[in-house]
């Protein structure tokens, strides 16, 4: 028999990521409602979550990440990747790149078209708004106060400057800030540090609320299943120090628990297509059959160049002394390379002059190494990123048995599309292009990944997309918003499940389609927005 957890809650959030550090910061506001958050991992009370290099010993950490691999991937010629998901308070904004960005305005813009009523550019911009603390400070695209700390670089790379001259020589606008609407540009990221520390959504928003008596806060929790009563969500069934515990609430069970653990929780709870749940024993309580499906993520081809004459990471890291003196920087003056986001330099264009706007987006490093995990390059290089910001392949997330510890089959299912295989050439030439520009010319980039026999035709090129692309960690679209029109819609506009009472999802699976950049921040805004209308739906 399970153990009752105390306590007449008002809401019950599954998740302590991003979203529900945000959801239970704005909920818990009001002392007359009792608002319970469960959380897998622990707290993050390791050094490496608050250095922003640390996500190099966090991301393939048991201890901060749940460790999940895609499956085989056809598209990526038969690989499977590596794919973290932050495991402990603040999610992955305690573990991931740090980079702030909205996305574009014509990505919002397309869920109103959908008909989702209040999730266009002009609605959300007050929401990001209300969230900042921008070193920018107020104006008409930005506001301080907020609990998400926004705030410039704090290292310089020559390179990285020459590599932002050689885009300005193709047509590339100059960007001093991609989050107006438009990202289109060439510009240094804007980052979520509080001088030279990370700053998590826990940081931001959890921990200076934990005081508040009528939130509460359980830790290593491995949720089960929902408690479903008479179509209504009434509670989580969990386990937690190797017992079984069920929370219940009076009012909404909120599921912050990401695009790949949300699905991954409603699919054990009955809600799904029935033909995944038939097969593993579990009665169908609800038919929704996009609860696992539409899966969208960034694909990025890596590619890598030599580079002469020019100071890059790869050097200090094999160098004793070089790593002691980015220690000493660190210390004295919180700046280096100790501060970087793993990606410092942006540029946002287009594939194709065809393109209505902005399609891909580079990520740029002045490091390189083989995979994720392995040491750097011993030969100065850099990393030029380019992902598809708008891919048109889905995938889905299906379990693999009914065990909660058991990680689920994460298929994205990349570059299915003729579409997006068009998209990775044509980014691998963009890239070429932008390489062989005078600006670089002093330091004679030498093309490393894919490299120089890989032909010029699409075919070759949507090869080697194939051969070098790997995840830049942005899963979404899970458990979509839609009408109840839409077969394949999990929730409403006001994220309420459809065919299931006082049950929402508030994370990044309910994007209908993704947006155009990094996907945490946008994350930050779904659940500042649900929040105010799950108190408004309450009165």
């Amino acid at each position: 028999m399970a153990k009752r957890i105390e306590g007449d809650f008002d809401y019950i959030i599954a998740g302590a990521g991003t979203a529900g550090c945000v959801t239970a910061n704005r909920l818990s506001a009001d002392p007359n409602k009792r608002v319970l958050l469960l959380e897998a991992g622990g707290n993050d009370n390791w050094i490496w979550f608050h250095i922003p290099v640390g996500y190099l010993f966090a991301i393939g950490n048991p201890r901060s990440d749940w460790m999940f691999k895609t499956e085989p991937e056809p598209g990526l010629n038969g690989r499977a990747l590596n794919y973290p998901r932050g495991k402990v308070i603040g999610g992955c904004s305690a573990i991931n790149g740090m980079i702030s960005m909205r996305g574009q305005a014509a990505d919002y813009d397309h869920w109103r078209q959908l008909g989702l009523t209040g999730w266009g550019w002009d609605d959300v911009l007050p929401v990001f708004k209300q969230l900042e603390d921008h070193f920018l400070g107020a104006s008409d695209h930005h506001a301080a106060g907020g609990g998400w700390r926004i705030e410039e670089q704090r290292l310089t790379w020559k390179i990285l400057d020459a590599i932002r001259d050689a885009a300005a020589e193709m047509g590339i606008r100059r960007s001093p800030d991609f989050n107006t609407g438009d990202n289109e540009g060439v510009g240094y990221f804007h980052v979520n540090q509080r001088r030279g520390q990370r700053w998590s959504a826990a940081r931001g928003f959890l921990k200076p609320v934990l005081n508040r008596s009528n939130l509460r806060l359980e830790t290593g929790v491995l949720i089960d299943r929902l408690i479903i009563e008479n179509g209504r969500a009434v509670g989580i069934r969990f386990s937690q120090g190797g017992e079984v515990v069920e929370a219940r609430t009076k009012g909404e069970v909120i599921l912050c628990t990401g695009a790949i653990g949300t699905p991954a929780l409603l699919l054990r709870s009955g809600i799904g297509p029935s033909e995944w749940l038939a097969p593993l024993g579990i009665d169908t309580v609800l038919e929704r059959r996009g609860v696992g499906g539409n899966l969208q993520d960034h694909l990025q081809q890596r590619a890598i160049y030599k580079v002469t004459g020019a100071k890059t990471l790869n050097e200090t890291y094999h160098s004793l002394i070089g790593r002691g003196m980015m220690g000493v920087d660190y210390v004295l003056r919180r700046r280096g390379p100790m501060t970087m986001a793993p990606s410092q330099l942006g540029i946002f264009t287009r594939s194709n002059a065809d393109r209505e706007r902005a399609n891909i987006q580079f990520h740029i490093q002045p490091l390189s190494l083989e995979k994720f995990g392995d040491p750097l390059h011993p030969f100065p290089a850099v990393t030029v990123s380019a992902c598809n910001l708008q891919p048109t392949s889905r995938g889905t997330v299906r379990l693999r048995s009914v065990r909660p510890d058991d990680a689920p089959m994460i298929a994205p299912n990349y570059l299915a599309t003729d579409a997006d295989r068009q998209v990775a050439a044509d980014a691998i030439r963009v890239t070429r292009r932008l390489m062989k520009q005078s600006a670089l010319s002093s330091y004679r980039p030498e093309e490393y990944l894919p490299g120089p026999s890989v032909g010029d035709d699409d075919a070759s090129l949507a090869k080697a997309a194939g051969d070098i692309g790997t995840t830049i960690f942005h899963p979404v679209g899970t458990a979509k918003m839609g009408l109840a029109s839409d077969p394949m819609a999990v929730v409403d506009e006001r994220l309420r499940v459809h065919g299931i009472g006082s049950l929402r999802v508030v994370d990044a699976s309910v994007m209908p389609t993704i947006t155009s950049g990094n996907t945490n921040t946008p994350t930050a805004m779904i659940a500042a927005k649900a929040a105010g209308m799950i108190l408004q739906d309450a009165r």
